[in-house]
């Protein structure tokens, strides 16, 4: 079956260069050009990526990508006419996968879109024999790597993709120190060029979620002027 796209804009030049060069690629796109529409969609399900405007009438693409991040952990790329920092971090925080600031290469949305296709693809495609071990426990903390689910104090919690990815990074090498640039680089790779604020906004996120007091954490720790590790305890 073709992988599904929804693409979501409000300028249509945009929507229908990007649509028309998706699916001579073989895929299948689907278009919204407001917030309201674009969850309207989603809502009928299917969807294997998203490529989310930020800047859209009815809704903004930060609301959309919170509001679907509620329910699914669909891989979402946020598009932006904004080159500044805190806009991008702003719209990873809110969950999404990956940023493109316009204007953009549409050999590189093609680029990213493969690399996060391919790590999402890669892991379900996994055979049981070279997956690591399946459920790690630490105490109040429990992780599922085979069903990326987590459980802290008795209650599931609701990750996106990346903080999942992070947290199995962090579980599976406890108490190893992880700089941010180092996290980058085992965790973005090539499909993201950020910096390192924007591991720091994960880590807060990740902290807020599996947490009892995100200010005093228990599982993620700060090495200061190094990075960040899980406590071997």
């Amino acid at each position: 079956m073709a992988t599904r796209i929804l693409i979501v804009d409000d300028e249509p030049n945009i929507v229908k260069g990007l649509k028309y060069s998706l699916e001579k690629d073989g895929y299948q796109t689907q278009s919204a050009y407001d917030g309201q529409e674009a969850l309207d969609l989603f809502a009928q399900g299917g969807f294997d990526l998203i490529l989310l405007d930020v800047m859209l009438p009815k809704v903004d693409g930060i609301e959309v990508c919170q509001r679907i991040r509620e329910t699914s952990e669909v891989p979402i790329i946020m598009l932006t006419a904004k080159g500044e920092d805190m806009d991008k971090i702003l719209g990873l925080e809110y969950g999404a996968d990956d940023y493109m600031t316009k204007p953009f290469n549409i050999l590189e949305v093609k680029a990213r879109i493969k690399t996060i296709l391919r790590r999402v693809q890669s892991h379900e495609a996994a055979p049981e024999s070279v997956q690591q071990a399946k459920v790690i426990v630490a105490g109040e903390l429990t992780c599922d790597l085979d069903k990326r689910m987590v459980w802290a104090y008795g209650k599931p919690i609701s990750l996106t993709a990346k903080e999942f990815d992070l947290l199995q990074l962090f579980v599976t090498h406890k108490g190893k120190v992880f700089g941010r640039e180092e996290l980058l680089e085992l965790l973005w790779k090539t499909d993201f060029s950020g910096d390192a604020r924007t591991v720091d906004v994960h880590i807060r996120r990740l902290r807020e979620k599996i947490e009892r007091n995100p200010a005093q954490p228990e599982f993620i720790c700060t090495s200061w002027g190094v990075g960040y590790y899980f406590a071997d305890k």
